[in-house]
């Protein structure tokens, strides 16, 4: 996400505040201390900078989903500063959005969790066509077939004259090897 050393937990408090109600965050006034003098004095580019951006919404730009802006010069996820400045330090491992609603970061949404962990709540993918994670149709067979991968190895379920069948094997699995809840469900 860039080469500056990330803020401090500390900094982030004083120039954000979040609202745990509805996930957003929102620049803070800045005082002059956090202005260089340079082509214009400390004191007017505080002016300049909180009359453009204090009470405004920050992180407001979309990246595939996931609101992101910059923070002197570094571009970082929401979720991350929010975390940060929950736990007092930035958060080790993936931020999972429990809902699938990348755009949502009320606390209650989001969960550290390792790479693994993050793919057993994943949104069903796009280009499923039966509806259901992990299962498909074999048109050769003409049967419904049920798959899921534990630590990265694929495991076949079997075959099923039913989509309810095959979906309830694969459901019985997930609950077997420990995927979230919402695993699967649409975003």
């Amino acid at each position: 996400m860039g080469s500056t050393k990330l803020p401090s937990p500390e900094l982030l408090r004083k120039i954000l505040r979040y609202e745990p109600d509805t996930g957003k965050l929102f620049w803070r006034e800045r005082p002059v201390e956090m202005f260089n003098s340079g082509f214009h004095t400390a004191e007017t580019g505080r002016k300049s900078w909180n009359t453009r951006y204090a009470g405004s919404e920050a992180f407001t730009a979309v990246a595939g989903g996931y609101r992101v802006g910059k923070i002197f010069y570094r571009k970082v996820a929401a979720h991350r500063v929010i975390l940060a400045m929950a736990f007092d330090a930035w958060p080790q491992g993936e931020v999972d959005h429990i809902n699938h609603d990348r755009g949502d970061n009320r606390m209650g949404n989001l969960r550290i969790v390792t790479s693994l962990g993050n793919a057993r709540n994943r949104s069903m993918l796009k280009n499923n066509t039966s509806g259901v994670t992990g299962v498909y149709w074999n048109q050769r067979s003409r049967n419904w077939y049920s798959k899921i991968k534990v630590n990265y190895v694929p495991i076949s379920l079997g075959s099923f004259d039913s989509i309810t069948d095959a979906a309830a094997a694969r459901k019985r699995a997930e609950i077997k090897h420990g995927f979230h809840k919402n695993h699967g469900a649409c975003q």
